[in-house]
């Protein structure tokens, strides 16, 4: 019996990037299953819109389908909500997947059925020296920790994966993505999956390449709402998901506190200086492993430091909004940044 495939695409003004991933699904191998993509735009005004329609009139197994609430969880629900499947499979508006990449989740789904998201690795693809230093520091665990869908290190189980591809019943025993949440609604609902019972599944023969942003400033932006949002999540299921996370905040605590401790305790110069000089040492060596070019050390080093400081005061200002004032997200934190 053939099997339907879902592939949901959220996008909102991704002219320059959206008719390659749309084209990158079509010439992937289906594995002997029907794949429809489910492009669900956000209102976009670039010309997007036009662009995807073109493809659909090519293409009749492309559909576009509008997200007026312009957020990437309405859009991912919107889309998987639209017709049945047997697996539902999300991505990016950046990103473009391998010829293998559907028939390699299927045999991940296939092999196991206590598996019920697979996912892969995500080649970082640069379009300039800014991106591809931003792309190296994405890329190394010093930047990123355990996201091994980042760095490659194994196959295995693991806690997430991006451009999961999930069978129909997790979302039956688990419900769908968290519409509440801008960021991490992957991750979060990554989590709810384990919780449920099924195991994710990392293999590095499926594979997608993904377009690097190419400005620190957006970069911090992101990684703001990376670390605001992920205590959000943490009140919500009250618990840290992962440990993890918790190393940039306590970075970021370190770098407020260190100098008034200082000041106040001489004796405690040294070791909080020894600190920082550990931090800076471990993110020369890794810059120096992850640069592609030797010229690239400085601006790898920049994008660690924009992520780790971005992520942890990110991250404070959610345990003071969410944890201390038990406020809600504030307006300007909807706000998706690119």
């Amino acid at each position: 019996m053939e099997r339907k495939v879902s592939i949901v695409v959220p996008c909102r003004n991704e002219k320059h990037f959206i008719a390659d991933c749309i084209r990158s699904i079509r010439a992937a191998d289906p594995a002997g299953s029907l794949v429809t993509v489910l492009v669900c735009d956000g209102m976009s005004e670039d010309g997007t819109r036009a662009i995807v329609e073109q493809c659909a009139q090519a293409d009749p197994s492309v559909l576009l389908i509008d997200n007026p609430q312009r957020t990437t969880p309405h859009a991912l629900n919107i889309g998987l909500r639209h017709m049945p499947f047997d697996v539902g499979i999300i991505l990016g508006a950046h990103a473009e997947i391998d010829p293998g990449f559907i028939r390699e989740n299927l045999k991940v789904l296939d092999a196991d059925i206590s598996v019920g998201c697979a996912g892969g690795l995500i080649e970082n693809v640069f379009d300039g020296p800014v991106s591809r230093r931003i792309g190296a520091a994405m890329g190394h665990p010093f930047g990123v920790g355990g996201a091994h869908f980042r760095t490659g290190a194994r196959d295995g189980y693991v806690d997430t994966v991006a451009f999961g591809a999930y069978r129909r019943e997790v979302f039956g025993r688990v419900g769908w993505f968290d519409e509440e949440l801008v960021r991490n609604q992957d991750d979060e609902f990554n989590y709810r999956v384990v919780q449920g019972g099924f195991k994710i599944f990392l293999s590095r023969t499926v594979r997608s390449k993904y377009y690097v942003r190419a400005s620190y400033g957006r970069l911090f932006r992101q990684y703001v709402q990376y670390g605001y949002w992920k205590v959000y999540v943490n009140r919500k299921h009250r618990t840290i998901t992962t440990l993890r996370q918790l190393v940039p905040a306590l970075f970021v605590l370190y770098l407020i506190l260190a100098p008034v401790l200082a000041a106040v305790v001489p004796l405690l110069r040294w070791p909080l200086l020894a600190v920082l000089l550990l931090y800076v040492a471990a993110a020369t060596f890794s810059a120096y492993r992850a640069s592609a070019r030797r010229g690239d050390m400085p601006g790898v080093m920049r994008a660690f430091i924009t992520m780790h400081v971005a992520y942890g005061w990110g991250y404070l200002k959610g345990i003071v909004r969410f944890m201390l004032l038990g406020a809600m997200p504030s307006r300007a934190s909807g706000s998706l940044t690119r």
